[in-house]
Order: C-alpha cells, then sequence, then structure tokens
C-alpha cells in the first residue's frame, strides 16, 4: 500500500540539523503515526513521503521553507518584568505559553534584564535546513473517526482522555 491521501502512516525518523547535531529522534520508542495530507507534519517531509510503502528509507532534507519557516525578528520582544511576577527564577531557555493575537504560542526567554525579559516566539527549529533520516514502518487506511478528527488515533498517535 502506497502513501497517500487518508492514509496512516508510521515512521521511525531521526532528525538532524546542518551540524549533524540530533534533534529529535523515534530510536527506541514507538513510530510517529500520522494521517497524510492532514497537515500532521511539516510539508517537506510529508510531500517526500508520498508514494513510499512500508519499508522504504529514505533521506529527507527539509529547507526552512517547507518545513518551520524563516525566522521572524519581528517575534523576539521584549516584554516587562512584571509580566512574568508569578515566576521567581527566570532564566535564558525557559519556555512560557503566550496568548497572541494567532493563539496560543511557545515563547522562548532569551535573554533577562532588570526590567525587561527578551523572548522568542519563533519555532526553535525556525530558519534550519532540516536533515531526516526516515523509515516507513506501516501504511493502512485511516478510520472514519480518525478522518473526521484529521489526525491518528491509537499507539503513536493522538488519544482523547
Amino acid at each position: 500500500m502506497k502513501i497517500a491521501q487518508e492514509k496512516v502512516v508510521s515512521i521511525h525518523y531521526t532528525l538532524k540539523n546542518a551540524e549533524g547535531s540530533v534533534l529529535d529522534s523515534s530510536s527506541g520508542s514507538d513510530p510517529l503515526a500520522y494521517l497524510h495530507g492532514a497537515g500532521n507534519i511539516i510539508p517537506g517531509l510529508e510531500s517526500a513521503l508520498e508514494g513510499k510503502e512500508a519499508g522504504e528509507k529514505l533521506a529527507v532534507t527539509v529547507e526552512p521553507g517547507q518545513g518551520y519557516g524563516d525566522r521572524d525578528e519581528r517575534l523576539v520582544q521584549d516584554v516587562p518584568r512584571a509580566a512574568f511576577k508569578d515566576v521567581q527564577e527566570l532564566a535564558p531557555g525557559m519556555q512560557f505559553q503566550a496568548q497572541g493575537p494567532q493563539g496560543t504560542r511557545l515563547v522562548v526567554v532569551t535573554q533577562v534584564a532588570e526590567e525587561t525579559v527578551t523572548v522568542d516566539a519563533n519555532h526553535p527549529l525556525a530558519g534550519q535546513t532540516l536533515h531526516f533520516e526516515v523509515e516507513v514502518a506501516e501504511v493502512r487506511d485511516a478510520t472514519a473517526e480518525e478522518l473526521e478528527h484529521g489526525h491518528v488515533h491509537g499507539p503513536g498517535g493522538h488519544h482523547h482522555h
């Protein structure tokens, strides 16, 4: 069975950056399951997997435009230290959820000063060329419920609580 729209695909993957450092991997755990064509994974990886079958291995390079986008310096902002009044110890690298016009975004603290805190709302992988090594573990038809919900249920997928 080939990977196509409305198929549930399970993949093992290792993601490396341009320097060859491993950023993420499914090694040692269940494969990642996603619903093909539903925008569950980044476009560059999804399009590379189209038409592949279980057992196939591929190396995929994804440029920022087909991954997490380019860095947008407008998403780096100084906010008043008072906005973090509930946080005792602020340090670079800490992550917070912030409400913005586009909904909830994850922001990372990049700098802490006496009066201001610099936060970056870019995706941590924005602007990076991503190198995936992928093995297709399984391809199956999606269930009616999965199609309705737009994501996979069960092992490696989305769990409803």
